[in-house]
């Protein structure tokens, strides 16, 4: 992926975690999707032949997201989802980013989104 700036992380993802959201009549935890951290980043679509050489088969639309490190997004994980453009998209891997000089700013997360 090219070099990252702030002026290049042009949309807002929400990371989902499945949490504690409350307690029913009986103090019981009620376990739920919820906002984790809403993000700037930046989006790339992964390549037909990238998918191809992964195996992948099936209506699915499968990106990159690039987005700041920070405390809370460097415990992002595939037991997490992202809530983007109208869709659940679920995280199949993240990785700090590598960019050159910006290594450690970035973090990169694979996610992929069924279109049937």
């Amino acid at each position: 992926m090219a070099k990252r700036s702030a002026g290049s992380l042009d949309r807002t993802i929400t990371v989902e975690r499945y949490q504690v959201v409350g307690t029913n009549d009986f103090n019981e935890d009620i376990l739920d999707w919820a906002g984790f951290i809403t993000v700037r980043a930046a989006r790339r679509d992964v390549s037909d032949g990238e998918k191809f050489a992964a195996g992948q088969t099936g209506s699915s639309l499968r990106s990159r997201f690039v987005i700041r490190a920070s405390t809370k997004s460097k415990t992002i994980s595939p037991v997490d989802r992202l809530s983007y453009d109208g869709g659940i998209w679920n995280i199949e891997g993240v990785k700090e980013g590598d960019q050159g000089d910006m290594r450690g700013r970035f973090i990169e997360i694979t996610a992929v989104r069924s279109t049937d």
